[in-house]
């Protein structure tokens, strides 16, 4: 059984410059609830690291933000997915904490907690702070195009990690080169 990181918005759910605030606003992208299904029963357990900042900003509460996750988790496992764990960072940019990407604490919690190695482990997000943190912490960043991920490519053409349109397609390139 090996490991997924996988960032939230922009990668499983649609993102948002307004952030995603209420479980309304939760909609996943077309596919990536699928992935997760197809990453699980191909031997892959699946954990998510997100900011959260939207919860420093106020705009939302730690109430809330369980709410957002007990609809996504809910949603995956309808799909016939499961998410093992979400680890989260409630702090703002200018909080100077250790767990907002690209800082590597969410990765060294997920690490601490599973007792996983997480050299070579892939790791999926949609912007420049999710690929820099999972390459800090030793991990193999993926980026996909939905949420800022094109963004993320046309800003930073000098990227060189693999890059998907979408959560399912990195899921079939994973399982094709690893399986």
């Amino acid at each position: 059984m090996s490991w997924i990181l996988l960032d939230r918005d922009g990668v499983i759910n649609e993102d948002s410059d307004a952030y995603i605030k209420s479980p309304d606003e939760w909609v996943p992208i077309p596919g990536s609830l699928e992935a997760i299904r197809l990453l699980n029963q191909n031997g892959y357990r699946v954990a998510v690291l997100t900011n959260q900042s939207g919860i420093a900003r106020g705009l939302f509460d730690l109430a809330t933000l369980e709410r957002i996750h007990a609809k996504m988790r809910a949603a995956t496992e309808e799909a016939g997915g499961h998410i093992e764990h979400i680890f989260y960072c409630p702090h703002g940019p200018e909080d100077g904490c250790a767990c907002r990407k690209p800082a590597t604490g969410l990765f060294e919690q997920f690490a601490g907690k599973y007792r996983a190695e997480l050299d070579g482990l892939p790791a999926v997000g949609d912007s420049l702070r999710d690929l820099q943190a999972a390459e800090r912490a030793g991990c193999s960043p993926i980026l996909v195009e939905t949420g800022k991920g094109l963004r993320t490519l046309k800003r930073n053409p000098e990227l060189d990690v693999p890059s998907f349109s979408n959560l399912y397609e990195a899921a079939q390139y994973l399982l094709y080169t690893q399986g």
